[in-house]
């Protein structure tokens, strides 16, 4: 099939190589222009110098509603358009023109974490696997017919890293293998359950910013969540801001004032955890590795030199 792809960072640039590997044509890349943004910034291999690479053409845009850009995709004259972290609108007269109309790649199991930063989020929450998704756009955002869906499991101690190298190698197979099926003539794929529908926005720093009210157990997943290179999960100590770099749940329950620096347990310091610490039923964040305002890493017992006092959300 002649296939349009829209996508950007290293998602978009995976896409575009299984593309290219596959034995379907790419006939025109679609792509953002590179961003500051620190979310954007990461993972951020580029798809318009693979598509360079390639002698295809790319045309490079923040959004897809130009007449220009319109009449580039008519002459391109695709049988599909694939979509992988395309991060704008895509409008219906776009996603609509193919024969075959539009499939987009997400990294989640759709319909739960449509939307931004699905990983992230779905570490945060607990959930026991993640993977990726290729459906056919509609007018709802990540909302149409799944064609094929993959899952990975997360493990015990995994990162949102983790989960970004265990997903990512799914692309290939999950495009490849949904272009092949809509290429072989299928129109009838799954329908999503709206039921089960979530919707997450992009993160920025205050879901970044360490709330010692939630329990140890979701924050200690926070803090894996915000592994590097992603923004590190940060408190403030004597008003400075502090990043926690690594800490697991304590072995023992901890009573009294969420975020006070309490007691060393084995390799770390805990800090006490939950809206009803008080009754002393909790366990705490035992904090191992820190970041300081400055740069410095430093293990939590080198930082907490004495115990007392307390971490707050702001300074």
């Amino acid at each position: 099939m002649r296939v349009v792809m829209f996508g950007y960072q290293t998602w978009g640039h995976r896409t575009l190589q299984a593309l290219l590997d596959s034995e379907h044509d790419v006939v025109l890349v679609v792509t953002h222009p590179k961003s500051e943004h620190a979310y954007e910034k990461i993972w951020s291999d580029s798809v318009a110098d693979l598509a360079a690479e390639h002698v295809v053409p790319v045309e490079i845009r923040n959004r897809p509603d130009d007449e220009e850009l319109f009449a580039r995709l008519k002459e391109a004259d695709p049988d599909i358009i694939v979509a992988n972290n395309w991060r704008t609108w895509i409008p219906p007269r776009i996603y609509d023109l193919p024969r075959h109309g539009t499939l987009n790649v997400h990294d989640s199991l759709l319909p739960k974490y449509a939307g931004f930063s699905p990983l992230i989020w779905a570490l945060i929450n607990n959930e026991s696997e993640v993977g990726v998704t290729a459906h056919l756009m509609d007018e709802e955002l990540d909302a149409g017919d799944i064609v094929v869906q993959q899952a990975v499991p997360v493990g015990p101690t995994d990162t949102a890293t983790d989960l970004f190298h265990k997903t990512v190698d799914l692309i290939a197979p999950v495009t490849v293998g949904a272009l092949d099926l809509i290429a072989s003539g299928r129109t009838e794929f799954t329908k999503q359950d709206r039921s089960l529908a979530s919707f997450f926005h992009k993160r920025a720093e205050e879901d970044v910013r360490i709330d010692w009210n939630w329990p140890a157990e979701d924050l200690a997943r926070l803090v894996r969540a915000q592994s590097d290179p992603y923004p590190s999960a940060f408190t403030h100590h004597r008003g400075r801001r502090l990043e926690i770099l690594a800490a697991v749940v304590s072995e023992a329950r901890y009573g009294g004032t969420p975020g006070r620096i309490f007691y060393r347990e084995g390799a770390g310091v805990v800090i006490v955890a939950g809206a009803d610490a008080r009754t002393g039923r909790n366990h705490g964040l035992a904090v191992t590795r820190v970041r300081t305002e400055d740069g410095r890493e430093l293990s939590a017992t080198e930082y907490f030199t004495s115990m007392g006092g307390y971490l707050t959300s702001r300074p």
